[in-house]
């Protein structure tokens, strides 16, 4: 699955800090994993099996931040098969 607008609107939302949220997006289901300033940096995105685990798609957020705070890099990395 690609990350659509809609999709990466969602997941730039503000979340609670050090959190693993479990959420629907559309008909798929969505878990992701905040940092320490509740931005989404993992996600998992497919359909649930039976013993609640998101088979399809794994992204990871690289963020690289300036000298005085500002966010210089924001980018999503397809990083395979959520569960084998």
């Amino acid at each position: 699955m690609k990350l659509t607008d809609t999709l990466i609107k969602v997941i730039n939302k503000a979340y609670p800090e050090n959190e693993f949220i479990e959420t629907n997006f559309g008909r798929y289901d969505l878990s992701l994993k905040t940092d320490d300033d509740g931005r989404a940096i993992i996600i998992f995105i497919g359909k649930k099996d039976a013993n609640g685990k998101i088979r399809s798609e794994r992204y990871a957020r690289r963020l690289k931040f300036g000298s005085n705070g500002e966010v210089i890099k924001d980018h999503w990395e397809h990083k395979g098969p959520a569960t084998p």
